[in-house]
């Protein structure tokens, strides 16, 4: 592996293609905020806002702030960013909607509480950039409120009646180790909800080892019963490689800021059992869902090839090989890495087209929605660049 011209692919595709684009097409300069739904050439497809990517983009400028260079234009977009999200994107209770209007007039509240941890991760990077403690305190209380709608039984509305089906989801799990990493980088590892940052990462991370991670199956599972039992019906056999790979590189980050080799194994186990699980050796790719069993999927666009599943495929085999050594990672990291910039970027244009068809041809011309955004590529290209330069 050419480690000097892949760090040196990565950083002009992070500062010179998607940055720009974003920063040139995404920024509302009116009303504040980030706009996402942008066609292939960046212009606008609709005038609502996703709330959780007001916190994704302000993480993201704030981050690169802190780690890449101090500009101001960076610096600039994070403040805006958030001081959207926090003057329009909560209701009267405190909780933040999941859409509003371009303006800020609220439209949709779901059950969910993940754009209270993208606001958390994004206060917390930006006070680090700013030096404002009042963003430091906002930080941790939206992570506290992420914590007591997760963790707290009967708070969150279960999707599923709970008397004739309990269960629990692996999403709380992962978003939680990776909001409390990103608040103890920025702000130390402080205490919310009555635990550390820490703390919080090694309750989660035994759950999944506990409740998730199936060694019999070689899989981890979205969905499973209140104690971990399979649960066979559609939505407990349905498997997302990319969600598991995402939360495998969380545990191997982990394990490697600590030196824990126990917390790097299972991290590098989970990318074993969901890259067999996911990867399409007909097509090349990464399906986005699989079936337990080898049943049916569900989903219609189960075969489909998603972006960031493959955004975060190209972390989690990166770090393996630089934590292992172990050619198998390279040889997978060269597979997802080609396959994905020969068929996602837009050669005339810039950016990523973030649909295609399982073969690779395009699905969709658009660059972004309420789902995608200036996140998971960025997030890539900078933790791709980090990890080869030695930061």
């Amino acid at each position: 592996m050419n480690t000097a011209e892949l760090a040196k692919s990565y950083r002009a595709t992070l500062l010179d293609d998607v940055i720009p684009f974003w920063l040139r097409h995404g920024l509302d300069r009116e009303h504040g905020g980030i706009l996402t739904a942008l066609d292939r050439d960046g212009s606008l497809l609709d005038t609502d806002k996703s709330v959780w990517f007001q916190g994704r983009a302000g993480w993201m400028f704030a981050t690169l702030f802190n780690t890449l260079a101090p500009r101001t234009e960076w610096l600039a977009a994070a403040r805006s960013c958030v001081d959207f999200l926090r003057q329009h994107c909560a209701a009267p209770d405190g909780k933040l909607y999941f859409t509003v209007t371009r303006e800020g007039r609220p439209l949709r509240m779901r059950r969910y509480v993940y754009s209270e941890s993208f606001a958390a991760i994004a206060c917390a990077a930006l006070a680090k950039a700013a030096g404002d403690a009042e963003l430091a305190a906002a930080a941790q209380q939206y992570f506290a409120t992420y914590l007591h709608h997760s963790f707290t039984p009967g708070v969150m509305p279960p999707k599923t009646d709970p008397d004739t089906r309990p269960a629990q989801g692996l999403g709380a799990h992962m978003i939680g180790i990776v909001t409390a990493q990103e608040l103890r980088t920025n702000l130390g590892d402080v205490a919310v909800g009555g635990r550390t940052c820490s703390a919080w990462i090694d309750f989660s991370i035994a759950a999944i080892e506990r409740d998730f991670m199936k060694p019999e199956l070689k899989a981890v599972l979205e969905q499973v019963g209140p104690q971990g039992e399979v649960l066979d019906h559609f939505d407990g056999r349905t498997l997302n490689p990319g969600h598991a790979l995402e939360a495998a590189w969380f545990i191997m980050h982990e394990g490697a800021l600590r030196q824990d080799r126990r917390l790097i194994q299972t991290g590098l186990t989970i990318l074993d059992w969901m890259w067999a699980r996911g990867w399409d050796e007909e097509c090349g790719g990464l399906f986005y869902f699989r079936d337990l069993r080898g049943l049916p999927v569900q989903e219609y666009w189960h075969d489909m090839k998603f972006w960031w599943p493959h955004n975060e495929a190209i972390i989690a085999t990166l770090l393996a090989w630089k934590l292992t050594g172990d050619e198998k990672y390279a040889r997978w990291h060269r597979l997802v890495h080609d396959w994905s910039f020969a068929h996602f970027p837009d050669r005339e244009h810039g950016e990523w087209y973030g649909y295609l068809h399982r073969e690779g041809s395009v699905s969709v011309r658009l660059k972004g929605n309420l789902w995608k955004g200036p996140f998971h590529l960025p997030r890539m290209l900078w933790y791709c660049l980090r990890l080869l330069e030695g930061s």
